[in-house]
């Protein structure tokens, strides 16, 4: 992110945490600099000054926080990869890694020792590595002991606990509740014994133009909607069933209908759920700064809330990306249609056509040429999802939230045929940047009656930190008419 004062103030004003890191705000009144998140009162515009690194504030007169310990703050440069570690780590916590694995498996990751990364991670946020993941497991139990009809082992193990006795143990010394006093009533009907979940989100949310963006670029055998439910067929570590996804009545939050043979893996693809709806946004600070500039006010007002569509899967994402370079939605949407059907694995649902999962890195990697090109695809085309298919399944290419966006760009980048739209393209949704911009796009373009990317690059400086959200909505613009 190139460092506009004014930009920087509207990350701030969010506490967006994907900028931690990124720039520094100095407060002139109080002569203390401090981290994008920091909690304390937002400051007046006119107070503050923003640093793209700490050397820079301190120069400048400036002391640290001792809140938010800009020391701490995830750096962009290799001598802060210790500290932007602890951040990622938390991240795999969360998606359950420590449930199947131990400290030593998570530090190797990062290169560090379980000492190194302990302290770290306890430094940046108060607590161990163990004790985060733990609150993760009972917050997970304590929702499906309130929400699901699971039996009491089903939602300790599924919560990642070794024992049921451990789980009783655990909730009853930290919560002073037996499990069994949460347990309601009356539950909700569910599909063919589905776990039922519900996510928070900041209101609005744009639903119908969110799930109808996501359906609109998959393939009907793999996701689909029925009304305002979201359909969707999931493989995840080895497990394959379904979801069913609609916003709840009344109330800010996505009910999740999860097949019962997710159990197993339902605390990542939560996470990855999330995601994949963008729920952890902000869209009311993000609409604000937009609509700023006059040419985004209209489709913001029409769409306000709009999220950036994330991705369940990294691969299957950035395959879909590279089936549509230089054609049509609709063309892509009926050639990975095609290896969705050929390549895909099958799935039983409950739900008419929804039968296939989309295919993986592995299959596609060892798939024949002419199988590739027997889809659709020309021999030039058919060699890039090929190459593709076989970086990510060797893992010289990572397409997930935690992986080094500069690192993956750069594995991309050195794939023949991938350039820069598509490599922009995966990271507004696999890797959850909120600042990508695909700025050679030709819908963006013709929203905005422009002729050339330079020209479309020079109009989006006054959307960052945001220009992904600023994309969809003129994306948005275009298939609703406006």
């Amino acid at each position: 992110m190139q460092l506009d004062h004014d930009h920087c103030y509207e990350a701030m004003k969010a506490r967006d945490a994907r900028f931690d890191g990124v720039f520094y705000v100095a407060v002139s009144t109080t002569g203390i600099y401090c981290r994008p998140v920091c909690t304390v009162r937002t400051p007046g515009r006119d107070r503050c000054r923003f640093y793209a690194n700490a050397a820079s504030a301190e120069a400048a007169g400036y002391r640290p926080c001792l809140r938010c310990r800009p020391e701490l703050a995830p750096g962009s440069a290799p001598v802060d990869s210790v500290r932007r570690v602890s951040g990622l780590a938390v991240a795999r916590i969360e998606e359950g890694f420590l449930c199947d694995a131990d400290m030593e498996d998570l530090a190797a990751e990062f290169s560090l020792s379980s000492r190194q990364l302990r302290r770290v991670v306890e430094h940046e946020y108060g607590v161990t590595p163990v004790a985060l993941a733990q609150t993760r497991r009972l917050l997970l139990a304590k929702h499906l002991l309130t929400d699901t009809r699971l039996k009491m082992a089903d939602v300790a193990f599924a919560s990642g606990f070794s024992s049921v006795r451990r789980f009783n143990h655990l909730f009853r010394t930290r919560y002073g509740l037996n499990p069994t006093a949460l347990r309601r009533g009356q539950m909700p009907d569910t599909v063919d014994g589905a776990i039922t979940l519900k996510l928070g989100y900041r209101p609005p949310l744009a639903w119908s133009a969110l799930s109808g963006f996501l359906t609109s670029r998959g393939a009907t055998c793999t996701e689909g909607l029925d009304g305002a439910c979201y359909l969707r067929t999931v493989r995840l570590n080895g497990r394959v069933g379904w979801i069913a996804v609609q916003p709840a009545a009344q109330s800010n939050v996505l009910r999740v209908d999860v097949s019962p043979s997710l159990l197993p893996v339902l605390t990542p693809l939560l996470a990855r759920v999330r995601r994949l709806f963008d729920l952890d946004a902000n869209p009311s600070v993000i609409d604000a700064h937009l609509s700023l500039d006059r040419r985004l006010a209209k489709p913001i007002r029409a769409t306000p809330g709009l999220r950036v569509p994330g991705a369940l899967d990294g691969f299957e994402l950035a395959l879909r990306a590279v089936l549509g370079q230089q054609i049509t939605v609709k063309a892509a949407t009926t050639i990975f249609g095609r290896f969705a059907q050929f390549f895909g694995e099958p799935v039983q649902t409950p739900f008419d056509g929804l039968d296939r999962v989309a295919p993986d890195a592995e299959t596609i990697a060892d798939a024949s040429p002419q199988q590739i090109i027997e889809r659709g695809l020309t021999r030039k085309r058919a060699e890039t999802v090929r190459t593709l298919a076989r970086a990510v399944a060797d893992g010289r290419v990572r397409l997930e939230p935690s992986a080094n966006a500069d690192e993956t760009a750069a594995a991309l980048d050195e794939l023949p045929g991938i350039g820069p739209w598509t490599i922009q393209y995966v990271a507004m949704r696999a890797l959850r940047n909120p600042d990508a911009f695909p700025a050679s796009d030709l819908g963006l373009m013709k929203a905005l009656s422009l002729s050339h990317p330079k020209h479309l690059t020079a109009a989006a400086e006054a959307w960052r930190p945001w220009r992904s959200y600023a994309a969809v909505h003129l994306w948005h613009s275009l298939s609703a008419g406006g």
